[in-house]
């Protein structure tokens, strides 16, 4: 999967010609972002590029493709597990599906209380049998964990109460989850796909959607849904995911030197992310490009949703996990 040449430009599935290498070619790898190199997933991998040859200590080229120009996460896990286009991404679990139920598991909402026991339950491995079995169903393991950023909800008008909130239609992402919460809570769930968002809230095809600060900004969300609603429901987890059947083909001290920066890598991205949350809600609010909209009832909204993600738990064999996460003190 390495060593290759990309045909074409922005392609949906891309197009792969296998080149022959000599005894002595330097090994490049293919990462992929949804965005551009302002947003923090762009930025950590980035990071772990240079923690990479740092580490590694010879030659090794890195060729990270930006802009969604070969297609979104959902592709790029697709891709890793294929063993083909994408070698390193930052992925959402929801994307991993497909290939484990659990995985959504690590990004649900309403799991964490606040960053202080996100960051804990991280720093404890606590994900660790999901990791393990996405790598051991989808050959793709999650070499370090990003995210941090606080997800909210934004709609074309103002919604402060679980009243107002009933019956709307909000976009959620793929995992079942998702919309199980979401309708526990009383909204109306609509999966599509997020470079789609935008156009279906013009459209009123859809009320709003629900993302952390970066998104929002990156995908200029606000023009179209100035009021975000802070439920705060979610804290998120983003993989920086690698492609085994590529690690597997690399040299040892190559694949230790890439297990190394994963892990630091996705701190920067933590640090990054969770550090930039705040200063961007504020800038774009300032700017009078949103409203931050206090939402009084998001103790009601958890409520409502822990029976479903009990129920999910079990129903994944993950509640030995979840009652871990509930009784961990941060």
């Amino acid at each position: 999967m390495f060593r290759r040449a990309l045909l074409g430009g922005v392609l949906a599935t891309p197009a792969i010609l296998s080149i022959p290498v000599r005894a002595q070619g330097t090994i490049t790898l293919n990462g992929a972002s949804q965005f551009g190199d302002e947003h923090p997933y762009t930025k950590a991998m980035v990071r772990f590029e240079e923690l990479v040859k740092q580490y590694y200590g010879k030659p090794v080229n890195f060729v990270l493709h930006k802009n969604s120009s070969l297609g979104l996460e959902k592709q790029y896990f697709e891709y890793m597990a294929q063993g083909r286009a994408v070698d390193y991404a930052v992925v959402s679990p929801a994307h991993m599906s497909t290939f484990s139920k659990a995985a959504p598991f690590v990004d649900a909402p309403f799991i964490f209380r606040d960053l202080a026991h996100w960051n804990a339950v991280l720093d404890q491995d606590m994900f660790k049998p999901v990791a393990d079995e996405v790598e051991r169903r989808a050959k793709v393991a999650m070499i370090g964990y990003g995210g941090g950023g606080v997800r909210n909800i934004f709609f074309n008008k103002r919604v402060t109460n679980l009243s107002e909130l009933k019956g709307l239609k909000v976009r959620v992402q793929g995992a079942p989850i998702w919309s199980r919460t979401f309708a526990a809570i009383g909204m109306s769930p609509t999966v599509i796909a997020y470079n789609e968002i935008y156009n279906a809230i013009q459209n009123n095809v859809i009320d709003g959607g629900e993302n952390e600060a970066a998104g929002v900004e990156q995908m200029r969300f606000f023009e179209v849904a100035p009021q975000l609603s802070m439920t705060q429901h979610a804290i998120t987890i983003r993989p920086l995911c690698f492609a085994t059947q590529t690690l597997a083909k690399l040299p040892n001290d190559l694949q230790a030197a890439i297990r190394r920066a994963g892990k630091e890598a996705s701190l920067f991205h933590r640090t990054a992310e969770s550090g930039a949350d705040s200063q961007i809600l504020e800038a774009l609010e300032k700017s009078g490009k949103l409203h931050k909209v206090e939402f009084t009832q998001r103790a009601e909204m958890k409520r409502l949703v822990d029976p479903v993600m009990a129920a999910y738990a079990r129903e994944i064999d993950a509640e030995g996990i979840l009652n871990r996460i509930n009784a961990l003190t941060a």
